[in-house]
């Protein structure tokens, strides 16, 4: 009988729910996708129970803590590996931004220097916004 409670109170054994037990594969799944960047509720739609429904959430955080915890880091070490080689193989590119961000090295700060009329000071005129809209209708009217 269907839901029928046994002696000491629960449920018949084997009724419910199967346990969820996560594979290999989806482990190494839940780090990858962890790893690109992806939410957790999209992660849980590549994960599927034994039923073929995806999982909820709190079963993520359940059985794939480690993976959610370290999957980003470990993808960051595999971008921090290639860059280092890259940079001390001479990949000048690669170089410049390790140091910048590494070894705290700066570009030179930029100096604009603004001008007027053929290299002379700059002019300031102050004006009315009537005024202003006058200069542009007039020159809206050359055009």
């Amino acid at each position: 009988m269907p839901g029928t409670k046994t002696k000491s109170g629960g449920k018949r054994t084997g009724s419910g729910r199967s346990s969820f037990k996560p594979s290999d594969e989806q482990r190494e799944l839940v780090s990858q996708l962890v790893a690109f960047g992806m939410r957790h509720a999209d992660v849980c739609r590549f994960i599927k129970t034994s039923h073929g429904k995806p999982i909820s959430e709190p079963t993520l955080r359940k059985y794939f803590g480690t993976e959610l915890d370290n999957g980003l880091m470990l993808s960051n070490v595999k971008v921090a590996q290639t860059l280092y080689k890259k940079a001390t193989a001479g990949d000048t590119a690669s170089m410049i931004f390790w140091l910048k961000t590494r070894a705290d090295w700066r570009d030179a700060p930029q100096r604009v220097e603004l001008t007027g009329n053929g290299g002379g000071p700059i002019q300031n005129v102050n004006m009315t916004a009537a005024q202003f809209e006058k200069i542009a209708r007039t020159i809206a009217d050359e055009v």
